[in-house]
């Protein structure tokens, strides 16, 4: 047991505290009792996988804060290193100026951080459905018990739940009329991971539904470059930087689906890789905006049930379409997924389903073999989309508007 993590993770159970506090939930001893019960029973579980080392971090994660420590730290970040943008590499950075030995304790401790503040994130976005107290330590609880969650970070020492932390609190900043604050969030989920691009386009959405102002804007652009000045301002080209997503496509590997419940799944043989990638590409584009211009057309009739659904559907639909996704691609649908059974309860099945899908593809890698076919995955999220349409189409309320805020 590391010292360091132990002391990183006392911070953490304190942060969490503060947050729950902060919103009112500790006013009854049953409250106290039962979150702080969960909250450290789920730190320990995180504690207990912390010395596991995946593939990933011993070719990958290892040898990138190993090259931040030869090369000077944050002096290095004027080199191109790794895959990642800057944002993570920032941290990388830091954890090069520990002892070697800490370095996967840091970088787990990352993620379980984040996974805290995602845990927050949805559970404001559901306190904007729900009054319940309940529903909404459902939902922070929720997140931090969420397989794929626990797994992703604590496990893998990946850092998909920082993308999913900005994510779902920029959904709630926009709903919670802050539009600056969200369209920062959105920039800095984008910045973190290219993968943000499976939710922006909730963007368009939050603007017909008058969320946004087109000025508003101007404020991704901006913050995604001040995000990633520091490593311009160490040396490194600033158009390589800020483009950077640009110089990846080719890195993306050959092959139509890695590990993931797609469409690609039902076709794992195929061997006209560059004719179905083009097609996939095409296809989920079109997927995209045929579900924004529906939208825009029912723009007099948007309530915040549509969006919440709207962004699950499309956080599930364009990693479902688009070629070459790997298997920790549906993460933000799994947390937006929990959040929408939590305040939709009858239609529950939706995350069960989600979660199920992406877990194919958690087992596929951590244990190097296949659980069942993926193409049973893929069939869970079209029955997902499917109903998650047809509750667009046919508006199902699941609460009093009036509760909702205006």
């Amino acid at each position: 047991m590391s010292l360091i993590s132990v002391a990183g993770l006392f911070l953490i159970f304190a942060l969490a505290i503060l947050l729950l506090s902060k919103e009112g939930l500790f006013h009854s001893t049953r409250n106290i009792v039962v979150s702080t019960s969960l909250l450290v029973a789920a730190l320990m579980l995180r504690l207990y996988w912390f010395d596991y080392k995946t593939l990933d971090y011993i070719d990958f994660l290892h040898p990138w804060v190993n090259y931040f420590r030869e090369y000077g730290g944050f002096a290095a970040l004027k080199h191109s290193v790794g895959n990642y943008n800057v944002p993570y590499l920032y941290f990388l950075a830091l954890f090069s100026y520990f002892k070697e030995s800490d370095w996967l304790y840091l970088i787990k401790l990352l993620s379980v951080f984040f996974e805290v503040i995602l845990a927050y994130a949805s559970m404001k976005l559901v306190s904007l459905y729900c009054d319940s107290e309940n529903r909404q330590l459902l939902a922070f609880f929720g997140v931090l018990y969420l397989p794929t969650v626990l797994l992703n970070g604590s496990v893998w020492g990946q850092c998909d739940v920082i993308l999913g932390a900005f994510s779902v609190l920029a959904l709630y900043l926009a709903l919670a009329d802050r539009p600056i604050a969200s369209m920062v969030c959105f920039a800095a989920a984008f910045a973190v991971k290219l993968q943000a691009v499976f939710i922006l386009p909730i963007i368009a959405v939050l603007w017909y539904r008058g969320k946004f102002k087109l000025w508003h804007s101007l404020i991704f652009p901006a913050s995604y470059i001040a995000i990633v000045m520091p490593a311009v301002l160490m040396g490194r080209p600033f158009w390589d930087t800020v483009t950077l997503y640009l110089n990846q496509t080719g890195s993306i590997g050959s092959g139509l689906n890695y590990n993931s419940s797609s469409v690609f799944a039902f076709f794992p043989n195929e061997s006209n890789v560059e004719f179905w990638s083009t097609a996939g590409v095409v296809i989920a584009f079109a997927f995209m905006f045929a579900i924004l211009i529906w939208l825009y057309l029912e723009r007099h009739n948007l309530n915040y049930n549509i969006i919440l659904t709207a962004a699950l559907l499309l956080s599930i639909g364009i990693p479902f379409l688009l070629p070459h996704m790997h298997d920790r691609y549906f993460f933000i649908a799994d947390v937006l997924a929990l959040a929408f059974g939590i305040v939709f309860p009858k239609l529950c099945f939706i995350p069960v389903f989600v979660q199920f899908a992406s877990l194919l593809g958690y087992h596929a890698y951590l244990k190097m073999r296949y659980l069942m076919p993926m193409r049973n995955g893929a069939i869970a999220l079209i029955i997902a989309m499917s109903v998650l349409i047809a509750f667009i189409i046919y508006h199902l309320p699941a609460i009093d508007q009036e509760k909702v805020r205006k």
